[in-house]
């Protein structure tokens, strides 16, 4: 588990992590643009290293966010940069296109290939 400063993730399968260290918080909320900054819908989960974690499947796109714990708010400044937003600055989640792979059977390569010479 990676101690230390707000951590955001875009994982491979689908899912953008969102971590937060705050080890004395008694609750914790993410809370952006994905959801119309809705401050009671997306609680985090702690965990035994004080950091707080939740994983959301986010689609391609640029989002703004912030934690608000314990009724704070907070900017996530280790985050993919911030902006500023209507009360303070907003932390900015990049989550890139995922390309598509094709996977070809072995005999079907040959084939195209034998195809593509005729």
């Amino acid at each position: 588990m990676r101690k230390g400063p707000s951590v955001v993730t875009v994982l491979t399968d689908g899912y953008t992590e969102f971590r937060f260290f705050r080890p004395e918080a008694a609750n914790v909320f993410v809370a952006g643009d994905f959801n119309d900054w809705r401050t009671d819908q997306l609680k985090m989960a702690r965990k035994d290293d004080g950091c707080w974690v939740l994983r959301l499947p986010l689609p391609a796109g640029d989002y703004r966010f912030r934690y608000l714990a314990d009724g704070l708010w907070y900017t996530d400044y280790a985050a993919f940069g911030v902006e500023p937003g209507r009360f303070g600055m907003d932390s900015v989640c990049r989550v890139p296109e995922t390309p598509i792979r094709l996977h070809i059977a072995q005999g079907a390569e040959a084939d195209s290939a034998a195809a593509a010479a005729a």
